[in-house]
């Protein structure tokens, strides 16, 4: 990769870090994710429509996150985090919590969060690690039957993304790693980065629907590819 002064760092990683670990992309090459038709489970309309099937769907991702560790490239991403002498946001789509497992100490969460619970009551987004099926009461207002999932659903505004935005405006390096360049508006990041000058790099297991945006692309697994970039970059540091 060509160096030029490179301070700023924005990094957007999705489901293609975690497949390695060992989770399903979220929407597999059927349309489906584990078994279930993406709106029968990830839109408001579907919890107002069958909360219970809602519920129970995240529940069982959050349990299979007991089941699963951060792989080589979280560790990597972590270990950057930590040692890049500049500025670094790591933003993430995806809602497991491998990135801090791996640790990652200040990544953005962009579509939520299976670790924690939005409660419609009070507002409140509060850390959970056990089911919500059953309607437990908010630890915090003691409202019963108001916590659901803290994920962003079609149709919601992801989080955070004036930060996110003002980050790309001043980002002299953008990298994208196992990301599909099909979901909106973090598809659109590398158009942002580059419309203010940044250097543009994927990394994906193969080239994504937005490869032709990036100035390079290094195709391969993210547990092989982002630790040797890791070095890289910290070597040229």
């Amino acid at each position: 990769m060509h160096q030029r002064e490179i301070h700023n760092i924005v990094i957007l990683t999705g489901a293609g870090i975690s497949a390695e670990s060992g989770l399903a992309t979220f929407r597999g090459p059927d349309g489906l994710w584990e078994g279930h038709p993406v709106e029968d489970v990830a839109t408001p309309e579907a919890f107002a429509r069958d909360p219970a099937l809602v519920q129970s769907f995240y529940d069982a991702r959050r349990a299979r996150l007991k089941e699963v560790e951060p792989n080589p490239a979280h560790r990597a991403l972590a270990r950057l985090e930590a040692e890049w002498p500049g500025k670094l946001l790591l933003v993430t789509q995806n809602v497991d919590d491998l990135h801090e497992r791996g640790g990652a100490t200040g990544v953005l969460h962009m579509h939520g969060q299976l670790t924690s619970a939005w409660c419609l009551a009070c507002d409140n987004r509060i850390p959970w690690h056990e089911d919500l099926s059953g309607d437990p009461p908010c630890p915090v207002c003691g409202a019963s039957g108001g916590l659901r999932p803290d994920i962003v659903w079609f149709g919601e505004m992801p989080y955070q993304m004036e930060r996110i935005d003002a980050a790309l405006r001043e980002a002299d390096l953008f990298v994208s790693i196992g990301t599909s360049g099909a979901v909106y508006p973090a598809a659109g990041f590398v158009q942002t980065a580059r419309y203010y000058s940044a250097q543009t790099l994927e990394m994906n297991l193969e080239p994504s629907l937005g490869s032709v945006y990036f100035h390079e692309a290094r195709t391969g697994p993210a547990g092989l590819l982002v630790p040797a970039w890791v070095d890289e970059m910290l070597d040229a540091a």
